[in-house]
């Protein structure tokens, strides 16, 4: 049974997303200015981490709510975007893998335009997309803990990149859903203006 999304604000899993958009320019202060790739990573562990705890403190406490809905998906493409970037241009993660990633983005976006002409919003995220975030955002802190540590960084590469291509294949898995979600709504809600 879906819980119906209430119209509060103030929800602890609402904090739990402030407080993760916050992270987000933390991350790039310290990757970027004092290159402190352990607490680096730590903040990316922390987001990863709070990403999942807020949906499940919002279904277990009842506080589902019409900004968690938006708010939640948004702080995921921050941190996701930041991330990569910054991690791309530290030299972590190659362009190709970070331009498999924002095409991915770029399709999603795509799909918004034919939802609202058909009057529909963004469509819900699935299981699948959080499970790509998860462990796309558990995977960047490893890669980056490879960079901290020259002791850990053999393992920990070669956990951060397995990590990384599994999320990058269930990201575009995600994606292909919400493309065909996409394309199904669209027909049926061309089907229902055409005349009879």
């Amino acid at each position: 049974m879906t819980m119906q999304a209430s119209g509060r604000i103030l929800t602890i899993p609402n904090l739990i997303s402030f407080t993760r958009l916050l992270g987000v320019p933390l991350f790039l202060y310290l990757f970027l200015v004092p290159h402190a790739y352990g607490w680096t990573a730590l903040v990316l562990l922390l987001g990863g981490t709070s990403d999942w705890v807020d949906g499940y403190l919002a279904r277990r406490l009842g506080q589902v709510s019409r900004l968690g809905e938006l708010l939640d998906p948004l702080a995921d493409r921050l941190y996701i975007l930041a991330t990569l970037v910054a991690c791309t241009v530290g030299g972590v993660v190659p362009w190709p893998f970070t331009a498999a990633l924002l095409l991915r983005e770029v399709m999603l976006i795509g799909c918004l335009v034919p939802l609202r002409r058909a009057g529909y919003g963004p469509l819900p995220v699935h299981y699948l997309g959080k499970t790509a975030t998860f462990i796309l955002l558990l995977g960047f802190p490893v890669l980056v803990l490879a960079r901290a540590s020259m002791a850990v960084a053999p393992v920990a590469s070669a956990i951060g990149w397995a990590l990384a291509w599994w999320g990058l294949a269930l990201y575009w898995a995600a994606g292909v859903l919400y493309l065909v979600q996409t394309i199904r709504l669209t027909r049926t809600g061309a089907t229902r203006a055409a005349p009879a």
